[in-house]
């Protein structure tokens, strides 16, 4: 059986992005997948000199052997930068280069050329400093793969937290916690689960949106309107689900006991709680996708940026994930 392959785009170019993909594949060697990395091979060779590290750079090539490739090499696939680059100082001149790595990665999926697709962090502010409006890989993924419904997950080793809503500002989010959206958003919780994961009936718990989730209409009405009705259509689905739980208890030891995966209503409500116990550590899983995405759970650091002091931590976790799902998922594209 050919030895799948995946793709890491290396983020943006001035942040830990390139240091961590270089420093992850010199320090492990050998791995049940054959790794490319997507980015400026120049930007590359330039970090690598400043981290001390002397990697050999090979242009990945489809047809050549794995089995060929030395495991001192690595394979890589040239996309240009647009400017200069230097650690910790954005610039918007390569914001296009940045979504330029998007791109040529997506296209290699759809090709059938890439298994998996690991991403490194990118600055959204700078993409959308350039003039290009940019909410996030999330809400890129969905776009250019024309898929409606996709859900951000992150997980570590026992703690797996989706969210009803990502990248909006928090006075926005009410707006967005529907009766009908929930629902797909549960039931594509749900088969993610049971045919990604494996787990054939998994628990999905789910957070109330205000606090003690809502007090009986009190202190808000969106359970009661929208997320109550939404949870009942999915339990007559044959769905597990059950809820809404307030988020000041739902991620308490007893309440995730039997729990599957908590469905958090926005970003910081469900988020903070996985990153205080297991940053660096975590995984960012893109669910609905017709391909396997994941990435690391943190971000650009531009202060860090060939300093050698970022961690590899959560991208060498992003990578094992998406081996894992790589080995027991067929891409849809």
């Amino acid at each position: 059986m050919a030895v799948p392959t995946i793709a890491i785009t290396t983020g943006e170019p001035a942040g830990i992005g390139p240091d961590i993909c270089l420093q992850l594949l010199q320090t492990q060697k050998k791995w049940p997948v054959r790794i490319v990395l997507i980015g400026c091979i120049t930007v590359l060779s330039e970090r690598s000199k400043k981290l001390g590290l002397s990697p050999t750079f090979i242009p990945f090539d489809p047809n050549t052997a794995y089995e060929s490739i030395a495991d001192t090499h690595i394979e890589y696939m040239h996309v240009p930068s647009i400017a200069p680059v230097t650690p910790g100082q954005l610039d918007c001149k390569n914001a296009p280069y940045v979504l330029n790595t998007l791109t040529v990665t997506y296209q290699n999926i759809q090709n059938h050329i890439f298994k998996a697709w690991v991403t490194a962090p990118i600055h959204k502010g700078i993409i959308n400093d350039a003039g290009i409006a940019f909410s996030g890989h999330t809400e890129w993924l969905a776009q250019a793969s024309n898929t409606p419904q996709v859900l951000m997950m992150l997980a570590c080793d026992n703690l797996r937290v989706a969210l009803a809503t990502t990248h909006i500002p928090l006075k926005q989010v009410p707006e967005h916690i529907h009766k009908n959206s929930l629902i797909d958003i549960i039931t594509l919780l749900h088969q993610e689960m049971k045919y990604k994961f494996r787990i054939q009936n998994p628990h999905i718990s789910v957070c109330g949106l205000n606090p003690h989730a809502g007090e009986n209409g009190y202190l808000g009405s969106e359970e009661i309107e929208h997320i109550i009705p939404a949870i009942q259509a999915c339990q007559k689905n044959k769905m597990h689900v059950s809820g809404p739980y307030p988020a000041d208890t739902i991620f308490t030891k007893p309440m995730l006991l039997n729990t599957d995966v908590v469905l958090a209503m926005y970003h910081d409500q469900g988020l903070p709680v996985l990153k205080y116990q297991s940053f660096g550590h975590a995984v960012n899983i893109t669910l609905g996708l017709p391909f396997i995405r994941t990435s690391v759970d943190h971000g650009t650091a531009l202060s860090l940026a060939g300093t050698g002091q970022a961690h590899t931590s959560s991208l060498k976790q992003a990578v094992h994930e998406a081996c894992h799902l790589a080995s027991q998922s067929k891409s849809m594209i």
